[in-house]
């Protein structure tokens, strides 16, 4: 377990539902994906991705996500990852994404 910390560092996080809308190849040597996802009014947000490359290009878009907004791009390899998609590890080991249980309108807030 990580050391407790306070409800306002929970708020501090801008966590939204977006849709995958684009599944490419990234430029990195590792096997990972550019995500393109849409989270309402900021369509186009690129994200680096090596855990998902357990799914299948075309499984991925459409696919409604949990991601953090308000981190600062991050420079991962070749590629800038400009939101952090939240994910956990299943019983094989492999990353899977969050996603929510129903549809989301996008760009809906996580609380």
């Amino acid at each position: 377990m990580k050391t407790q910390t306070t409800y306002s560092s929970f708020e501090a996080l801008e966590m939204r539902v977006g849709q995958i809308i684009k599944v490419e190849h990234s430029l990195s040597t590792k096997p990972t994906y550019r995500l393109t996802i849409n989270f309402g009014n900021e369509i186009g947000t690129k994200v680096s991705c090596g855990a998902y490359t357990n799914y299948q290009k075309e499984d991925l878009v459409g696919k409604q996500i949990i991601g953090i907004v308000n981190f600062p791009p991050k420079k991962m390899g070749p590629e800038v990852s400009e939101v952090l998609v939240l994910g956990v590890k299943n019983v094989r080991g492999e990353t899977i994404y969050l996603t929510p249980q129903a549809e989301v309108a996008l760009g809906e807030e996580v609380f």
